[in-house]
């Protein structure tokens, strides 16, 4: 009985050199299926297509070698307490050694007898005369050197790691997979776009990526593909981002298409009380964000809002202003926070903003008992409830709101699309406010939050100075120290912040715990508290209770701090091996200083800077307060890893794309899905919602697109 023929969507535990625990390892690159796999893309490419014969090698040169293992063996420094594993190889020509230091368990992978395919450098051995050695080589033991079209022979892809799944195993798997399946790999990207952008089919590009054609053994050639910057790789990065940007345009469409069926008034009473509830004269920007989400309140249309801000830009009172606007129009609010501390912050704000006005607001979160819950759903039903905020627990399907209106979410990179949708779901065709503190670079804020309409904050409120930022090696930590000391002695107060709750043996970093007690005995007189993520949440509010309430003269904390503490009196902020940490992070954590009337001082406290990259970190943060600057190098230093708006973590998930390398490609994406949906008719727009609606789901949990 002749074995089926392999499917794009055959799983990939049936394919031939899987099997269940290869599989395992590979869905954890969400590597389900033989397509899957077969976008499962190199990383860089090697030419293996000439082979140097060993007596043509030459000092300093990078080259591949083909030879057979004539000896090997261990010898042992003892003064610097290295094993070393000498190999020798040999061709037709002349002998070559492979040296590998303290990885003795190669020994009983490169045997006698073995053929092998070293690429390095080439370098004299000091200690074997006339004889040239590579060091640490790329190596493959191959079955036969005749088989050189799968790992040597060619433009060989080079395939990164998977769990147990070497790239060796990867290379022969995509090889096989290749040899058995004749279906086309489909393509999202419409052929009108495909043509007129000049690029190859989605097939032709998959395939040639696994296998490049030997014309790419050209120098200019090998390095368009290292690049990334090959045809096929521009094909499959515009069809991923063109994809993307379809799905964020349909969504803003289906947006604009729906009628709410409030009706949001201005009048003089809510302009008086709207005057009455601010603590003080707001800034221009401020007026201006607050023009714009009102409009869209009045809009027929449901808004969708992304209200950026700099640390300490007012971002929370243009929100409550926004809040009652829509609550004097018989309408209810949620607010949802990442946290259960930012949470309770906000509680205690729109509290006392909104308590003088007899706008009725509670608190929902874990803490909360299953009597008070009653009482909060009770007050919802008869809505005598106007504005709610909480946790994730505002989700809960036994919280039912009988006229929300509106919905602001704080932090919103910290939930996940889902999430977002389930709080917006409360309600029929809801506003929605989506507020965050972390800067995102303008270079990318249109280009990913497509679907958004984005308001900015750049101006700070009069009175906030700047804060001022200091480099300091830990060998000035006493210097440090008696700063902390005096600012306390002026009746003001200090953070201390630790990367790690405990100490660890493999990395040697200050402990929160640790440097907690260290702190206890060299301030001896002071109140310290220690927070950290491990602690309840009762316990982490009472500490943070205690602080705001200056009971607490110096607060060691690990990162829980970042977001949505808001302590006037605090004036110090000392950041423990600062080079450790990412610039946005940094600029949040500098952020929690800086919010009274009081000069405030950030330490970025450093051990041993081990990059430029860190180095380069620490100076911009020295050098600049502006967080939309700071968010832009951090993009160029770091790259933008995962940064949009859709994972759990806030964050859709590019398999080809890479959004600081290929801006371009995406704008081009943007611009040519604009015109691809502009040129279909209604119905047309339609079957393409109806067939690509699983498409954006699946790949970037664009959910409410379809």
């Amino acid at each position: 009985m002749s074995k089926p023929p392999l499917r794009l969507d055959t799983p990939i535990q049936f394919v031939k050199g899987v099997g269940p625990r290869r599989a395992s390892d590979l869905s954890k690159e969400r590597i389900a299926t033989v397509e899957d796999f077969l976008l499962y893309l190199p990383f860089r490419y090697e030419d293996r297509s000439k082979f140097k014969k060993i007596s043509e090698l030459r000092d300093g040169e990078v080259a591949v070698v083909l030879g057979q293992v004539a000896l090997t063996g261990i010898r042992h420094a003892q003064r610097k307490r290295l094993s070393i594993l000498e190999v020798v190889v040999r061709d037709e020509s002349a002998l070559l050694g492979l040296k590998f230091f303290n990885q003795p368990f190669l020994k009983n992978i490169i045997r006698r007898g073995d053929w092998v395919v070293a690429y390095g450098e080439v370098r004299w051995d000091p200690f074997k005369p006339g004889r040239l050695s590579m060091q640490h080589a790329e190596f493959e033991i191959i079955d036969n050197p005749m088989h050189k079209q799968v790992h040597v022979g060619r433009i060989t892809p080079i395939y990164r790691r998977i769990g147990t799944v070497s790239g060796k195993v990867i290379r022969q798997i995509e090889w096989d997979v290749q040899q058995e399946i004749d279906e086309k790999v489909p393509a999202w990207l419409p052929r009108a776009v495909e043509a007129k952008l000049g690029l190859p089919d989605r097939t032709t590009a998959v395939l040639g990526l696994h296998a490049p054609p030997l014309d790419y053994s050209k120098a200019e050639r090998l390095k368009e593909l290292n690049a990334f910057q090959s045809p096929f790789h521009f094909r499959l990065i515009v069809e991923e981002f063109f994809l993307f940007q379809t799905g964020l345009l349909i969504a803003r469409q289906r947006r604009e298409e729906r009628i709410k069926d409030r009706k949001i008034e201005i009048t003089d009473s809510i302009r008086e009380r709207l005057k009455r509830m601010l603590p003080f004269h707001p800034t221009a920007a401020q007026k201006e964000v607050l023009r714009e989400i009102v409009e869209d309140l009045q809009s027929r249309h449901p808004m969708n809002r992304l209200l950026q801000g700099d640390v300490g830009s007012g971002k929370t009172i243009v929100a409550a202003q926004a809040a009652l606007v829509v609550v004097d129009n018989g309408w209810q609010v949620a607010v949802m926070a990442p946290t259960e501390i930012l949470a309770e912050q906000h509680y205690r704000t729109f509290s006392k903003l909104f308590a003088p006005l007899g706008v009725n607001t509670a608190l929902l979160s874990r803490p909360t008992s299953k009597q008070e819950r009653s009482e909060i759903q009770k007050a919802l039903s008869n809505r005598s409830l106007n504005l709610l905020i909480g946790t994730h627990a505002l989700i809960q399907g036994v919280v039912q709101f009988s006229k929300l209106g509106f919905v602001i979410i704080d932090e919103q990179h910290r939930f996940g699309v889902m999430q977002r949708s389930a709080l917006m779901g409360k309600g029929e065709n809801v506003d929605t406010l989506i507020m965050t503190a972390t800067p995102i670079p303008r270079s990318l804020a249109m280009t990913v939050y497509g679907d958004l309409d984005v308001s900015v904050i750049d101006q700070l409120p009069p009175g906030r100075k700047p804060i001022r930022t200091i480099l300091k090696s830990q060998a000035n930590r006493e210097e440090v120290y008696e700063l902390v000391e005096r600012e306390i002695a002026a009746r003001r107060q200090a953070y201390v912040v630790y990367p790690l709750i405990e100490e660890s043996e493999k990395v040697n970093l200050r402990a929160v715990k640790t440097m907690g007690e260290e702190l206890c005995r060299r301030f001896p007189k002071l109140r310290i508290g220690v927070l950290h993520g491990r602690l309840k949440p009762a316990e982490k509010d009472k500490l943070m209770g205690k602080f705001a309430a200056a009971q607490i003269d110096i607060l060691a904390a690990t990162t829980v701090v970042e977001v949505g503490i808001d302590v006037p009196n605090a004036t110090v902020m000392v950041v423990e091996h600062a080079e450790r940490f990412g610039l946005s992070q940094l600029h949040q954590l500098r952020g929690r200083v800086g919010r009274g009337a009081q000069e405030s001082i950030c330490v970025l406290l450093v051990d041993r800077v081990s990059s430029e990259d860190a180095w380069e970190r620490l100076q911009i943060m020295k050098k600049s307060q502006d967080g939309f600057l700071i968010a832009e190098k951090d993009l160029e230093i770091r790259g933008p890893g995962e940064f949009a708006g859709t994972r759990q973590s806030g964050v859709p998930l590019f398999r080809h794309g890479n959004l600081l390398r290929d801006l371009k490609l995406m704008q081009i994406a943007r611009e040519e899905a604009a015109s691809y949906l502009r040129s279909l008719s209604g119905n047309e727009r339609d079957f393409y919602v109806a067939k690509m609606g699983k498409a954006w789901q699946a790949k970037f949990q664009l959910s409410r697109v379809g």
